[in-house]
């Protein structure tokens, strides 16, 4: 039988959960058997929030480990900062699940674990001796998260699924790009990171059901689900009025003015949401607010390029940081278009806990991209993770692991002690 999720189904009093430091998922245990990102981004989330993330590799470990550059440590073990992304706060135990005895060692796993992370292809967990029904059977409190790429069934649900094939076959390279003749994949790969948040987010609803019931649950997502179910306002443009969205560039099919404009020396972003803003903006910049071609929000999005051209004619008149000053100044949402190392080097982001300080065996102290959520209680104090550890080796916690896979004697609560 699975463990009590401490918090949720109100834990053993006395009983050890590990050395995880705090947050809400302490004492939950969680097998990532998933690998690249959409699995271990989920895992790595639910590890965020205090559960112990137990990765389980094949020998020759996560695809990701080997996708660069670029690549930084030793010429003779490089590592991944690829991997490096999506496996904080857990460790690593290598196993070969055609192998007997290491399937063996999972199936041990899986009766003390709380959660069970997978993204194979549907059918293979079937064909490697852990449908869900064995899965149950071993432990009938388990939660199950299993990511797709198209889904798990369908016409198309045994399909491989990679981001950028989602991002284009579940609409949002059509939407994304300079114009409509260039569609674009978003920079980060958002199908795999959004399907990992769903993942996550369906885990936790699991374990406030499993408090209820003492049942697991199967969660189940995919790319293509999660990029359609971001798709927003654009999805009701054609659901419900029969349009067919298409890229608009930097700026916002809906809304006018919102989007990216040149000053004298660069670009800034503003947003213009309504039209009291609207007079203030156009006042600052010394436009006429009641020009007929621009006195409704319908009618500045019809008239979009006239806009736009009037807009950067007077931001042409000074430098981005004069305009940005100004528009504060006046409530305007305004900002500046940054790289991504004046993000880690900026005061507001590193005030939010953006980035975390690890400790890497090989690589030294490093940073790494840190989490987006912050727990507190109501007092105001924290009610999180009170540190992070490093991406795993491949195997580095191999023994202890597989020790308490096996320790009979143990009590059902006591997850393994990280090396």
């Amino acid at each position: 039988m699975g463990r009590p999720v401490n918090g949720l189904d109100g834990g053993v009093p006395g009983d050890p959960v590990g050395d995880v430091p705090g947050g809400p998922l302490a004492g939950t245990v969680v097998l990532d058997l998933s690998r690249a990102l959409a699995g271990p981004h989920a895992a790595m989330m639910l590890a965020d929030m205090g559960a112990r993330v137990i990765k389980v590799e094949t020998p020759t470990g996560d695809d990701s480990r080997g996708w660069g550059p670029p690549f930084v440590g030793p010429g003779d073990d490089p590592v991944s900062t690829y991997y490096l992304c999506a496996n904080r706060n857990k460790e690593s135990v290598r196993l070969d699940l055609k192998a007997p005895d290491d399937a063996a060692t999972l199936a041990d796993l899986v009766a003390r674990a709380d959660v069970l992370v997978e993204n194979f292809r549907p059918g293979v967990l079937d064909r490697l001796g852990f449908p869900v029904s064995r899965l149950a059977e071993i432990n009938p409190r388990l939660v199950v998260l299993s990511i797709s790429g198209f889904g798990h069934d369908g016409p198309e649900g045994g399909r491989a699924g990679y981001d950028q094939i989602a991002q284009g076959e579940g609409g949002l390279m059509s939407l994304t790009g300079p114009d409509p003749e260039h569609p674009t994949k978003v920079g980060v790969p958002i199908a795999d990171l959004l399907a990992g948040m769903n993942g996550a987010f369906g885990v936790a609803s699991a374990l406030a059901a499993r408090a209820r019931t003492g049942r697991g649950t199967v969660v189940r997502t995919s790319l293509l689900a999660s990029v359609v179910g971001v798709h927003a306002f654009q999805g009701t443009r054609w659901t419900v009025a029969g349009e067919v969205p298409r890229a608009s560039g930097n700026h916002h099919p809906a809304i006018a003015p919102y989007g990216s404009f040149r000053a004298a020396d660069g670009m800034i972003q503003a947003a213009v949401g309504n039209d009291q803003q609207w007079r203030t903006f156009a006042t600052l910049l010394g436009l006429d607010p009641d020009d007929p071609q621009f006195t409704t929000p319908r009618l500045r999005v019809e008239h979009r390029p006239e806009l736009v051209e009037a807009i950067e004619e007077r931001l042409a008149t000074a430098p981005a940081d004069t305009w940005l000053a100004r528009l504060d100044e006046a409530g305007i949402p305004a900002g500046r278009i940054r790289t991504l190392d004046e993000v880690y080097t900026w005061d507001q982001a590193l005030s939010q806990g953006l980035l975390v300080d690890v400790e890497h065996p090989t690589l030294g102290r490093v940073q790494l991209p840190g989490p987006p959520l912050r727990l507190e209680t109501t007092d105001g104090e924290p009610a999180g993770r009170s540190d992070h550890t490093h991406p795993p080796l491949l195997g580095e916690h191999d023994d202890v692991v597989r020790a308490w896979a096996t320790d009979r004697t143990a009590t059902s609560t006591s997850a393994p002690t990280g090396s």
